[in-house]
């Protein structure tokens, strides 16, 4: 069964940082292109990351650049996204995607940045 974990979301202040990881089984990981995507509260889904099998290409939506890292360990069978200088607008859940037809989804991680 393909299953996708996401762990790591939390609440934590502006300004602040965390790091997500997804947890991947059920397929040959090391072969397919990673996503991340968010929702908000009351919004449709948004594209945050996306990240190619070997991990050399990596690709930001805009409000996210220079803040967000994606990365993975194909070893480990994991994605990562490591969130720094967060804002308030980041509040969503995060899910991370596997590239895969159909696509894959995980069940999500709240992330909360609140003072």
């Amino acid at each position: 069964e393909v299953q996708l974990v996401e762990s790591g979301g939390g609440l934590v202040q502006p300004g602040g940082s965390l790091r997500l990881s997804c947890a991947a089984s059920g397929f040959n990981f090391g072969t397919y292109d990673m996503n991340w995507v968010r929702q908000a509260p009351g919004k449709g889904p948004e594209w945050v990351s996306g990240i190619n099998p070997g991990g050399g290409s990596t690709y930001y939506t805009d409000s996210v650049k220079g803040r967000f890292t994606i990365s993975r360990d194909n070893a480990k069978n994991t994605l990562y996204l490591q969130m720094d200088s967060l804002k308030p607008e980041d509040t969503a859940v995060y899910y991370c995607a596997c590239a895969m037809e159909p696509p894959v989804w995980g069940r999500g991680t709240q992330v909360t940045v609140s003072s």
